[in-house]
């Protein structure tokens, strides 16, 4: 099928270039993997422990994240400085040539690129090895070694077999199933995105195959340290949901390598030589925002992230050299958390926990303005999923728990970038995602798809409909330049019309959009490069009626023998 506009514009010539046209990008394949993936060779240093005190480590020096300082720091310290910091807002800097995050050790490109079966999306991180079947354990197989240290829910470590390791956690009594559920499903759609998360699954276990090791002891969030005996063990096993016999669980399995603690979202780690883009300016953790919206992870801050030291000799986890591992953790508050304050549960997304922003509104109209947490409510039958709904949702507004370094600074492309991958999810792979919740009612599947179903299309219509949504763009053949409208495949802007033209040192010219199924659309362009000279460079705008902003592809035309070949693209500002 072919356009309606583009079959109004002939492929002729409208204009003879004198100028060259610039260069804007080089012919060589697009940046796709990132440095920072490749082992290091670092200092090593005396680092004495409780069990050595002569311990020697080549690790990066693990990093404690305090709740209380990560809050302060950035609802208060953090803002005023940036007062009087000269610091002006610039662009992601890890965007390749095709506007893209290229894989690194923060992010891999899944879902966006290679569009995985529904049995990998809902089995996330977790490998075959790491599933639990805890109907099959014995007796005492399971062996509690430590308690859970800080966080809000509680819990204890288990390992199992002498080698595998799992945090296990319980919803709590006022919320039965939502946070350990919102673990597993919000886990499995950030693995999917392309973040490192850990390996979640909802457990049924009969507290049977547990044993306690004496002596254990767990430091809570008030930073008291407090015996975790078989008293601490009764109480989480009477916190834990029923199903017959059997307990349920959120169980993560243990992340491999050395563990060094949370990242930050902003400047860069010191000790780790590979880091050198900050990371408010990592073009990831920007876009992660619009992950965090969708889901409603209002906790995602420092202290729900880990570093691990993935060293090549892995009997020697603190060994050089190595490389460093960044993880996205803990979504168990996605899905509507709620507070035992319910005005802090209905302005949660809204606003931040304390934000000077609407109070001093608040104060100057005397709090006449109606917000949008005003109108949230219930929803009958699903009160364990809060007010996660879609119908105030506005993720251009949505706020977390408190300011983020690199949420702060998500620009128009990076909210735009990660709608393009979010746009893959279709609602047959959330239908399945959600299932992983191990609900007892099965209308609470059917809610919630249709909840995440709901906040996806307000973002796609947001965010797909500024800047260009056509992506993958590749050459097929020697001549045809084809790629994929996202606003017309996920039906944003179901009809499209397009029109394009190609541009070169030797004039330019309107070309003819071929228009397929499923988004698909393609132009043939003619050749320009004269027989047995150097590549023509070439540009091709192609403009959308589903976006104000038209996209530009730069390509080498290598004559008719060799075809052309893509160097890049442009998404040009409305």
């Amino acid at each position: 099928m072919r356009s309606g506009v583009a079959r109004a514009f002939a492929i002729t010539a409208v204009l003879a270039g004198c100028a060259a046209t610039p260069r804007s990008f080089p012919m060589r394949e697009p940046f796709a993997r990132d440095t920072d993936l490749d082992p290091v060779s670092v200092r090593c240093v005396k680092r004495p422990n409780d069990k050595d005190a002569e311990h020697v480590s080549c690790a990066p020096e693990p990093y404690v994240s305090p709740l209380a300082w990560d809050a302060a720091d950035n609802t208060f310290f953090r803002p005023i400085s940036r007062l009087f910091a000269v610091d002006p807002a610039r662009e992601a800097r890890n965007v390749n040539a095709l506007d893209e995050v290229p894989d690194s050790a923060w992010f891999t490109n899944r879902i966006g690129k290679e569009r995985p079966g529904v049995e990998e999306l809902v089995r996330g991180a977790c490998k075959l090895e790491d599933m639990l079947d805890p109907g099959s354990a014995k007796e005492g197989e399971y062996v509690i070694d430590r308690g859970k240290p800080n966080g809000a829910s509680p819990g204890f470590r288990v390992k199992i077999g002498g080698k595998k390791k799992y945090m296990f956690k319980t919803d709590f009594l006022k919320e039965p199933e939502r946070p350990s559920a919102a673990a597993a499903i919000g886990t499995a759609i950030y693995h999917a995105v392309g973040f490192n998360t850990s390996c979640e699954q909802v457990v049924y276990v009969d507290p049977k195959v547990f044993a306690l090791e004496p002596g254990l002891t767990f430091t809570a969030n008030d930073g008291v340290t407090r015996p975790f005996d078989e008293a601490a063990f009764e109480r989480v096993i009477r916190e834990a949901g029923k199903r017959g016999d059997a307990r349920r669980f959120q169980a993560s399995a243990w992340l491999g390598g050395y563990l060094l603690g949370p990242f930050k979202y902003e400047g860069t780690r010191q000790d780790d030589p590979n880091d050198v883009i900050p990371h408010e300016d990592r073009r990831d953790l920007r876009g992660a925002r619009l992950v965090a919206a969708w889901l409603h992870h209002f906790d995602a801050r420092e202290q729900n992230s880990m570093d691990s030291w993935m060293a090549v000799d892995e009997a020697n986890p603190e060994s050089s050299p190595g490389w460093v591992k960044h993880y996205y953790l803990d979504t168990s508050d996605c899905l509507g958390s709620l507070w035992d304050w319910d005005g802090i549960s209905r302005r949660m997304g809204d606003s931040y926990l304390l934000d000077f922003a609407d109070i001093g509104t608040d104060f100057v109209t005397f709090g006449a303005i109606e917000r949008p947490w005003e109108r949230k409510k219930l929803t009958p039958g699903m009160e364990m999923f809060g007010y996660f709904h879609w119908e105030e949702f506005d993720p251009e507004r949505w706020r977390n728990e408190y300011p983020n370094p690199a949420f702060g600074r998500a620009t128009e492309r990076d909210n735009a970038w990660m709608a393009r991958i979010l746009s893959r999810f279709e609602r047959a792979d959330l239908r399945a995602i959600v299932t992983l919740g191990k609900f007892t009612d099965p209308a609470a599947e059917e809610f919630l798809t249709e909840v995440l179903e709901q906040r996806l299309r307000k973002i796609l219509d947001r965010y797909l409909t500024r800047l260009s949504p056509l992506a993958d763009l590749r050459v097929e053949g020697p001549s045809r330049l084809c790629a994929t409208d996202l606003a017309r495949r996920r039906a944003v802007r179901p009809a499209v019309r397009y029109d394009a033209a190609l541009k070169s040192d030797r004039g330019a010219a309107r070309v003819e959009v071929d228009v397929g199924r499923g988004g698909d659309l393609c132009v043939t362009l003619p050749h320009v490069a004269a027989a047995g000279a150097p590549p023509a460079y070439v540009t091709v705008t192609i403009r959308s009626s589903a976006a104000k902003g038209a996209l530009e592809a730069h390509l080498y035309d290598r004559g008719a023998a060799r075809g052309y070949a893509l160097a890049g693209l442009t998404r040009l500002d409305p």
